[in-house]
């Protein structure tokens, strides 16, 4: 066993980019633009009660902030200032408070009714009429159908030619992710997989767009950023040109809208929603607007959105944006501690999201006029690189702090075999001290393994001085892991429950962990600890066994938890005394 090793384990499914949001069922409610209704309590001041946030949990007037929260920053107390995005980024969104970790999907909205097909005998009739003019020497005879900007026109027969020739080659369609500058992109969704695809359908060709990253650390909270953009070229339909179909799919959006701002669905108690007025944007292709959604579904999800729906000639755009944060030591599978983006902010992110959509398709237009786009056959999506892990370096000598606490680990670990390690990961400064015994004697015939391992992260900003934040940061994300897998069993790994524990450091929890699987089977006690900018983690492991089995043999005796945590918070007191006693910044 090697103490000490995390378990890493997602608190939110894995994101499936490129496809558009589907929120869990609900019980479907009238339609609107944003879909059906989902639970809500408490709604932002100055909202008006049942269509708006709950009271006195919403955003204060002007701002969308909940009560009690600082203005301009929308997060919890506690949290930096002035930090409202990621490292270098720029812009901090702003988030409401409360409870989603899982990202919100795009609701049920009415199909629009697709307009009128032609009668199933028409094709066939003029089929056979055509075959009688030529037959008859006719000089030609052809279909006319709308002429359709955006869509491909046929041509009409010459003499001598059959009615069916080709019509003109598509053009490739648009290029819905190169549309976004990568800046804006990184911006809104740092380290996001983009996935993109496009299909030819019967009223419409689709191209579509999605950057996601579901789990994007930030100090003690892991948040979640979304863009979704689906670009549509809509076909002529009997006299109706491509043109006139998008405007009318686009006033379909905008009459969705308008019905959600004032519709007040079926809500059970624990449920609450609100959905903003519809917002004109300004200088947006042929008609622009956008619409704010947030929701509550009782204990489990906590979400909201920006969306922003544009018409350029013969194409609609739809973009919706979604962003949120939860503290990294929530309960998993609960909106405990969430916070979303606020309405002033998403109704600013999505309008100048949409400005670049449309754009990028008027290009298109420019060069591609009068056209019917072309589908691409395959997928593609792309994931970031995984950043490398740095290779630690096996020290010389143990470092001063684990000499001082030797003889304490040797009355634990007897005869021990010592290693000691070093590794930096940009502001993370760690070394590892193990002691290790693969055969001692647990009387005759029995074999024992005992292990002791202590982990020190010390962590700096820039300047090169201590970075509590960043410790506080790695301590929530451990606990949190921990909190994630406590009290069950997985694949041969059991897991105990977490306890806090007083008066070592600033804060302190133990934990119980015992392991089947692998080479080799233990259990091990493990006590994690932060003092300002450091994390330390102690972990004491072992077990028994017949002289000559193996070290995964089902015979092994795993070391019982009162042995195990006994030595982990004996080493860890006597380490953090010994700290003490160190220069400060040694």
């Amino acid at each position: 066993m090697n103490p000490g090793s995390e378990y890493d384990r997602p608190a939110t499914p894995n994101p499936v980019p490129g496809r558009q949001f589907e929120p869990p069922s609900h019980p479907q409610s009238p339609p609107h633009a944003q879909g059906h209704g989902y639970p809500q309590q408490g709604y932002p001041q100055g909202h008006p009660q049942g269509q708006g946030h709950p009271q006195g949990q919403g955003h204060p007037q002007g701002q969308g902030y909940p009560q009690g929260h600082p203005q301009g920053q929308g997060y919890p107390q506690g949290h930096p200032q002035g930090q409202g995005y990621p490292q270098g980024q720029s812009r901090p969104l702003g988030y409401a408070a409360g409870p989603p970790t899982q990202p919100p999907t795009l609701p049920h909205m009415p199909s629009p009714q697709p307009p009128p097909r032609r009668p199933a005998w028409l094709l066939p009739t003029l089929a056979a009429a055509l075959v009688v003019l030529v037959a008859a020497g006719g000089v030609g005879a052809f279909f006319v159908y709308g002429n359709t900007s955006g869509a491909a026109t046929r041509p009409p027969s010459q003499p001598g030619k059959t009615a069916s020739q080709p019509a003109p080659a598509a053009a490739a369609g648009p290029d819905v992710c190169a549309m976004l500058p990568e800046e804006e992109a990184d911006r809104l969704v740092p380290g996001a997989a983009v996935a993109k695809s496009s299909k030819d359908g019967d009223n419409t060709v689709d191209f579509t767009c999605n950057w996601v990253n579901q789990r994007i650390s930030y100090g003690e909270f892991w948040r979640n950023r979304e863009i979704d953009v689906r670009i549509e070229q809509h076909k002529g339909e009997g006299a109706k040109t491509g043109r006139a179909m998008a405007q009318s799919s686009h006033e379909m959006d905008l009459r969705s809208g308008k019905y959600g701002e004032t519709a007040k669905p079926s809500l059970d108690p624990d449920e609450k929603e609100y959905v903003s007025p519809v917002k004109d944007i300004q200088g947006v292709g042929e008609g622009a607007f956008a619409q704010y959604t947030w929701r509550r579904d009782g204990d489990m999800l906590w979400y909201s959105y920006g969306q922003a729906f544009a018409r350029v000639g013969d194409m609609t755009i739809e973009v919706k944006y979604q962003a949120g944060q939860q503290r990294k030591d929530s309960q998993i599978l609960s909106n405990e501690t969430t916070q979303s983006i606020t309405e002033e902010n998403a109704i600013r992110e999505v309008s100048g999201l949409v400005t670049h959509f449309a754009k990028g398709v008027a290009a298109w237009q420019a060069k591609n006029p009068g056209v019917l786009a072309e589908a691409e056959t395959a997928e593609t999506t792309t994931s970031p690189s995984p950043t490398a892990e740095p290779s630690p370096t096996v020290l010389a000598m143990f470092p001063p702090d684990c000499q001082a606490v030797g003889a304490v680990a040797t009355r634990l670990v007897p005869e021990p075999t010592t290693r000691a390690r070093g590794t930096e990961a940009g502001s993370d400064n760690q070394t590892e001290c193990r002691w290790l015994n693969l055969n001692l004697s647990g009387g005759e015939g029995i074999t024992k393994i005992r292990s002791a391992l202590i982990t020190v992260h010390r962590f700096s900003n820039r300047s090169g001085a201590a970075d509590e934040g960043a410790a506080k940061s790695r301590y929530v994300g451990v606990k949190g892991r921990g909190m994630s897998t406590a009290e069950s069993s997985i694949g041969g790994i059991t897991w105990g429950e977490i306890a806090d524990v007083d008066g070592l450091g600033d804060e302190a929890y133990q934990q119980f962990v015992q392991t089947r699987h692998g080479d080799v089977s233990a259990s091990s006690g493990s006590v994690l600890i932060r003092k300002g900018s450091l994390v330390i983690g102690v972990d004491f492991s072992g077990h028994q066994r017949p002289e000559k089995e193996p070290t995964n043999s089902p015979k092994v005796k795993l070391m019982t938890e009162q042995e195990a945590m006994a030595g982990a918070l004996t080493l860890a007191r006597a380490y953090m005394t010994e700290l003490t006693k160190q220069p400060v910044g040694s």
